[in-house]
């Protein structure tokens, strides 16, 4: 065999060793970016945390550090300390979270069905109805007498109702994706003898799994975040939201510095109690968006392109 043979032979191998190269060279450019990218990612939760421990002296004499010249538990004090009501805010934000969360997307749900179907007369025209309210608002004073002869005040549901008014954004979005399922199945369910109302969470409703985990991030971090309807509808100190106390804890902290006598008092840990509070704040809905990741994206893609 000639030398041009061998070279002949051995070139298909060569191209394919040289691929082979090129792409481990390609995949770990990618890993060594998405690495950094992770990093810068990361590295500002890190120093929060670091941050909410260390003494307040410190941060003003060095700023912010990873490695702090002195630890501190000023801030968790002030958050966790006997007369603080954060343990109590924390179990009412959960509990105003998971029930606004649960019917607000049952409300979203049966709307965005309505007019996804073929059988709603007025869809179209309910449809503009609810697109209008994206545009316009009735007011302050409107929303705030109306919850007031609601008895919708000075407790729980305060902080639920006001709130429970479906977005117009999900609905369209959850509608969107209904209308992108074949009606063969609804009209299967109805020769089955199936009613609306068990065609809809019987057949829809599993089907629509990926835009439900997305709207109820959208709303568990509407809820979570929200601190308005507590500070205009409920003045009963045991029913205020996280939000709302740590931000009454943060103001009441200016009159830390002196003692009713006039002795100085030590330095109020405030940027540690900022780092601290944002720390607790976001804490659950860190833990909570893992589960909905893998619906995440898809769910607003479909939403968005289908119908």
């Amino acid at each position: 065999m000639d030398q041009e043979a061998v070279v002949a032979i051995n070139q298909p191998i060569l191209k394919s060793s040289m691929m082979s190269w090129q792409e481990k060279m390609q995949q770990a450019i990618i890993y060594i970016i998405i690495t950094l990218f992770a990093l810068t990612c990361i590295l500002p939760f890190i120093l929060v945390i670091i941050v909410s421990f260390t003494a307040e002296a410190s941060i003003i004499r060095h700023g912010y550090s990873f490695f702090p010249a002195e630890w501190s538990l000023d801030a968790y004090r002030v958050l966790f300390g006997p007369t603080s009501m954060v343990f109590n805010s924390y179990i009412v934000t959960v509990f105003v979270t998971a029930v606004g969360t649960l019917a607000a997307i049952l409300m979203t749900f049966g709307a965005a069905y309505a007019l996804a179907s073929r059988h709603c007369r007025y869809r179209d025209g309910l449809a503009l109805y609810f697109y209008i309210t994206m545009v316009f608002s009735a007011g302050l004073v409107p929303w705030y007498l109306i919850n007031r002869n609601l008895g919708i005040y000075n407790n729980i549901w305060a902080l639920i109702i006001p709130s429970l008014m479906f977005s117009p954004f999900n609905m369209f979005l959850m509608r969107n994706f209904i209308r992108g399922i074949p009606e063969e199945l609804n009209d299967s369910a109805r020769i089955d003898g199936a009613g609306e109302i068990r065609t809809a969470f019987s057949i829809y409703l599993p089907l629509c799994l990926p835009t439900i985990a997305t709207i109820s991030l959208f709303y568990a971090i509407g809820y979570w975040n929200n601190f308005f309807n507590a500070l205009m509808l409920v003045h009963e100190r045991t029913l205020f939201p996280l939000q709302l106390i740590l931000f009454r804890i943060a103001s009441e902290m200016s009159q830390m510095n002196m003692t009713p006598d006039g002795v100085a008092r030590a330095m109020p840990p405030r940027e540690g109690f900022t780092m601290a509070t944002a720390l607790i704040t976001m804490g659950p809905i860190i833990l909570l968006y893992p589960f909905l990741q893998r619906y995440f994206v898809k769910g607003i893609v479909l939403g968005a392109v289908k119908g």
